[in-house]
């Protein structure tokens, strides 16, 4: 994302226009911490389209996305533009098998 200035507008936008949304340090490709590898495999293993946004590509980011979510830590997943959490509610989620429930609820649009 080029010119990015992490208001809380264009962060609403991002979760508002996207289905599933992680806000990790680095990319599922290439993650740079173990939290945020373990939410990108638990959006991938959903089997769904989702947004990575790498928080670590300006030194803004964290903070912002902090204060605007009202979540403390990194990284952060959006379903259908509900903070569930990071990697560790995440996973669990994912395992109880409340993640693809919340997906089959509400069929994706399109």
């Amino acid at each position: 994302m080029t010119e990015f200035n992490w208001t809380a507008a264009e962060l609403q936008k991002i979760v508002d226009e996207n289905r599933l949304v992680l806000f990790m340090k680095g990319t599922p490709e290439q993650p740079q911490c173990g939290f945020s590898s373990r939410a990108a495999m638990v959006f991938q293993q959903l089997e769904q389209p989702f947004v990575s946004v790498n928080i670590l590509s300006d030194p803004r980011a964290i903070p912002s996305v902090c204060e605007w979510s009202d979540w403390p830590t990194m990284p952060q997943c959006f379903v259908d533009g509900e903070l569930i959490g990071g990697s560790d509610i995440a996973l669990d989620m994912y395992e109880s098998g409340e993640l693809q429930q919340m997906i089959d609820e509400k069929p994706q649009e399109g």
